[in-house]
């Protein structure tokens, strides 16, 4: 084993949509990515679904005005993969860079929040859905699922990511600790809820870093204040889309790697120096030696949803005896029931 450090320059971007051109926000990220490969960053994360924006409009507008704005948003979103996955790629591929970023994803008549993360050489490497959309999102985004909760090697390291209030489900935390990831992107929308979101956002993320040993490294977004009054010009809904922003880089013993961006447009830049895990681990290895999974323990179903089963890949559910004529079963020849159950798979143990 090699006993030379490994150092990986990580870039957490804060930065403002582009409301006004349906290709606008997507030359931001492409322009941002440039500067952070100028500043030397090998690892760059955009806030939640930031292409083309995240919606809003759906925190203070009641539904029955949501109808113009989300299908403005479903005209603008993402298809994956597609032009916007192919400028990305392109761009991290240019630079060596591994990058992350939240879209919304359009799939047919649906939207979702999900994460997209791209390795050095511009394969997209996971897709995937946030699982469950929070309060108001729910009005927006469908339902992801297990499927997602990957984490995946990349030239960087193993990175994991989560969206917004996913940290606040334990379980799917642990389903990425336990595939033992060394870097976690975790992506907010920020400009939303006000100063609270924010001081709640540095725990949760803290919290992470300590429990999983690893470097979180989080992005969120900005909103300007002519943004801000475009989305709504009542003056007290517009208290709701101020604050809430908390751009950040942290070490897996919890402590900030850089001063925290709060305020306007930019980027906290900071070197991870991986063997902070190990040394971390060495005391606290919450899916390692720390665990105890003949007590506790996670299942997972990890197979992607599906709306529909092909006929052919279906059991009868029982097996008729030779006196069934006697011995009736409305079930026969229905969907064995394993098929139509999650598959469960042991997360730690």
């Amino acid at each position: 084993m090699s006993s030379s450090p490994r150092i990986v320059r990580a870039a957490a971007i804060q930065i403002a949509p582009d409301f006004d051109r349906p290709d606008g926000t997507l030359e931001r990220v492409c322009g941002a990515i440039d500067e952070a490969a100028a500043k030397g960053a090998q690892l760059a994360v955009f806030p939640e679904t930031f292409v083309p924006y995240y919606p809003y409009f759906s925190f203070v507008l009641p539904p029955v005005l949501q109808g113009g704005p989300h299908l403005a948003l479903a005209e603008r979103a993402v298809v994956v993969p597609g032009p916007v996955t192919q400028a990305v790629s392109e761009r991290a591929r240019h630079h060596g860079m591994v990058v992350v970023l939240g879209v919304n994803e359009r799939d047919h008549g649906s939207l979702y929040n999900t994460q997209l993360v791209f390795d050095a050489d511009g394969t997209l490497v996971l897709k995937r859905r946030k699982i469950t959309p929070t309060y108001h999102e729910r009005m927006v985004w469908g339902q992801g699922d297990g499927a997602g909760l990957k984490v995946v090697d990349t030239a960087v390291g193993r990175v994991g990511a989560l969206a917004c209030w996913e940290h606040y489900n334990p379980l799917a935390r642990y389903a990425l600790m336990a595939q033992h990831e060394e870097i976690h992107c975790a992506q907010f929308p920020g400009s939303l809820v006000g100063p609270i979101f924010a001081e709640q956002m540095e725990v949760t993320i803290r919290h992470h870093a300590l429990e999983s040993g690893c470097f979180v490294v989080n992005a969120t977004g900005w909103l300007t204040d002519e943004q801000i009054r475009s989305v709504t010009p009542d003056a007290n809904l517009q208290k709701a889309l101020r604050g809430g922003c908390h751009t950040a880089i942290v070490s897996p013993e919890g402590k900030h790697l850089a001063p925290p961006l709060t305020e306007g447009e930019g980027m906290v830049i900071a070197d991870l120096d991986m063997a902070l895990i190990a040394k971390r681990k060495r005391m606290m290895d919450s899916v390692g030696h720390y665990a105890r999974p003949e007590l506790l323990s996670l299942a997972i179903n990890d197979r992607p949803a599906q709306t529909t089963v092909p006929m052919h890949l279906t059991q009868p559910l029982v097996q008729r005896s030779p006196d069934h004529d006697h011995h009736h079963d409305d079930r026969a020849g229905q969907p064995a029931a394993d098929d139509r159950t999650p598959v469960l798979r042991v997360a730690a143990g």
